[in-house]
């Protein structure tokens, strides 16, 4: 099973260090910001860090942009913009020839309509499925990020389950933010499943506690049916301590 954990470009030689003494992968969190997309000059320094240490990256993984990002948007001016930052990521991920990117869902949870949530289906399908179609190389995971229930994303995935370079990415923090069981989540996107996300909270807020230090029933982690797909995990805590601490709990469980 391939396992992450979130790097520090400012520290690469450490955060490098860590990863071999436990047998980790990475997941770049620098890329999802608008701010480094936006800025050439601190764009190419990031990469250049990664570049440095000259690792395999083929089994590494990158967060998307997701802040505002809609790329199903009936206004063409904001469409176009959430396409922009997908591309420019996808294109980053080129760059750092890693395995996958990581979008969010991104959906107004308390839109309830029906043809407001068709048609998130509907342009989400068609989109993702065009990215992936140009970016053959590059794996795209679409992440729950505080959705109300799996049924959206399932539909998208069952809509591309023959686009092999598309999965789902379960946040199981997020959909225990969620009014539905964690099981729920899993009978209905295991499928699909291809990444994951663990961090722990307290089931008011997406704290990112290190695992094991919130009140989530990690027994979810036994679930056969959850790792059906052989999907790579990323314990998504900053900085060393956390993730230390995250580790030491996932082997005390049996899970690493």
């Amino acid at each position: 099973m391939v396992v992450e954990c979130i790097p520090d470009y400012k520290q690469i030689e450490k955060w490098a260090a860590l990863a071999l003494e436990y047998g980790l992968n990475f997941e770049y969190n620098d890329f999802f910001n608008p701010m480094v997309l936006d800025n050439t000059n601190h764009l190419n320094e990031i990469i250049r860090s990664y570049e440095r240490i000259g690792r395999d990256t083929s089994d590494d993984t990158m967060h998307g942009a997701f802040y505002d990002i809609t790329v199903n948007s009936m206004d063409p001016l904001i469409k176009n913009a959430s396409d922009k930052r997908v591309r420019q990521c996808m294109d980053i991920a080129e760059r750092l020839k890693v395995r996958g990117v990581v979008f969010h869902t991104n959906y107004l949870t308390d839109f309830k309509s029906v043809p407001y949530r068709d048609g998130w289906v509907a342009g989400n399908t068609e989109y993702w499925d065009k990215i992936c179609s140009e970016y053959k190389g590059i794996q795209v995971y679409l992440e729950n990020m505080f959705d109300d229930t799996p049924e959206l994303l399932r539909r998208v995935a069952e809509n591309l389950k023959d686009v092999t370079n598309f999965g789902v990415c379960l946040d199981l923090a997020h959909a225990f933010l969620s009014k539905i069981d964690l099981k729920e989540w899993v009978d209905e996107l295991s499928p699909y499943v291809k990444h994951i996300h663990i961090n722990d909270n307290d089931k008011q807020q997406d704290l990112h506690l290190p695992v094991g230090s919130g009140q989530m029933d990690w027994s979810i982690l036994g679930s056969e049916k959850l790792f059906a797909s052989s999907p790579s995990v990323l314990i998504e805590v900053s900085g060393k301590e956390k993730l230390i601490k995250s580790i030491d709990y996932l082997k005390g469980i049996n899970f690493l």
